[in-house]
């Protein structure tokens, strides 16, 4: 059962408090939901650093927040393609190297309904490769920065994810057979669930001092459909947005920001819209499905996700 915790309005960004001294990285931050949380973040005075694709969008949106809250606003970016395995690394360590603090980490950045099989360039379906295993590298990368200051990572889901097979296809990861736009993304979201939770279970596990956190923004006003989707779905989505059933990406965005700033929040549970569907309405904590955190399911593609990136967690 959904419920708000915040009272009949939800959450909302009027809760937050002075983020001064706080960094907050996100990635696929400069549009959609991803700039919409920076703008958040940055009217409290918090230090965003974007981890994104373009660097033409990317300079862009920078100039456009320094426009709206002066040149002192502190946001910046580092190029970084999560499709791409060495380029999430190169990313990871210009950030180690650059940023000493993370306050937190918002994986923000996706892909969706890819209409025909794709791989990436390490070989991986390309919205596993890209929602899921490139985030699982970037993670595991700045987990100890992200320690360092008691700090947290927030999960952007979807709730796509109780669509498709609802388990992981681990016979056929890639789907060489199969391949259908919304099946495969599903699989991509309920896998970056799975990560996030099989996460808390780890962290517990070894008294580690990370927070953990699951959100998705409902059915939101953003670019993904628009710049990855078929053109059926493109059109679908295009009608869809000028109902009431889409809200805007600003409010899409109070989901993460929330995860990122807001005190006493469960970590095992799944935040964003309360209201029609969960599609749209008073953010808090929303419906939870159990095979999201089936821990045999987890366990397997925690092993399976180390093996396919070539990288190892030390929690």
């Amino acid at each position: 059962m959904a419920d708000t915790l915040f009272g009949a309005k939800g959450w909302t960004p009027d809760r937050l408090s002075s983020l001064a001294g706080k960094t907050y990285l996100i990635t696929g931050a400069n549009a959609g939901a991803g700039f919409q949380a920076a703008r958040i973040l940055l009217t409290q005075g918090a230090k965003v650093v974007m981890l994104n694709r373009s660097a033409e969008r990317s300079g862009a949106a920078i100039k456009g927040l320094k426009n709206e809250f002066g040149p002192q606003a502190d946001v910046s970016f580092v190029r970084m393609d999560l499709s791409d395995l060495s380029s999430v690394r190169a990313a990871a360590q210009e950030v180690l190297n650059t940023v000493p603090c993370i306050d937190a980490l918002i994986c923000n950045a996706a892909i969706a309904q890819v209409p025909t099989r794709q791989l990436t360039v390490d070989g991986f379906e390309s919205q596993l490769g890209t929602n899921h295993y490139g985030h699982f590298v970037l993670c595991g990368m700045l987990f100890d920065r992200i320690e360092q200051a008691a700090g947290r990572i927030v999960v952007v889901a979807s709730l796509g994810y109780k669509m498709g097979l609802r388990t992981i296809k681990f016979d056929d990861m890639n789907w060489e057979k199969g391949y259908g736009a919304n099946t495969a993304y599903s699989q991509s979201k309920l896998a970056q669930m799975m990560f996030a939770y099989e996460l808390q279970d780890r962290v517990k596990q070894a008294s580690r001092n990370v927070e953990v956190y699951v959100c998705h923004p409902g059915s939101s006003a953003t670019s993904l459909i628009s710049t990855s989707g078929g053109l059926m779905t493109r059109i679908t989505w295009w009608l869809m947005a000028k109902t009431p059933m889409v809200q805007t990406a600003e409010k899409g965005a109070y989901p993460e920001v929330m995860c990122a700033t807001e005190d006493g929040l469960e970590q095992r549970a799944l935040y964003g819209p309360t209201g029609r569907m969960e599609f749209v309405g008073p953010v808090g904590r929303g419906t939870l499905e159990p095979h999201a955190h089936d821990k045999a399911v987890m366990s397997r593609l925690w092993k399976g996700s180390e093996q396919a990136t070539g990288f190892t967690w030390s929690v």
